[in-house]
């Protein structure tokens, strides 16, 4: 199975920074698209521990270890970043 990048409005170009659509004047999340959308030209490929849905939460796997340029393979993309 292929992986690809999903046609929602995390990949927008018309989302901002705050997930403000510049389109509809609205509030966006993951969980929307719409016939406007744009993609992002250049994708994010930061992954480290402080890019991670994990990072100081109850679910990292190393928490005495884990810092800034740090990866290990429990990475899980954290959306709101």
């Amino acid at each position: 199975m292929a992986i690809r990048m999903g046609n929602n409005c995390v990949n927008c170009k018309n989302a901002n920074d705050a997930m403000q659509c510049k389109v509809h004047e609205v509030k966006v999340s993951a969980n929307y698209t719409c016939d406007q959308f744009d993609m992002k030209s250049e994708i994010q490929n930061e992954r480290n521990c402080l890019t991670c849905l994990r990072y100081e939460g109850p679910t990292c796997a190393h928490p005495q270890k884990a810092a800034e340029g740090m990866l290990c393979s429990s990475w899980a993309p954290d959306t709101a970043a």
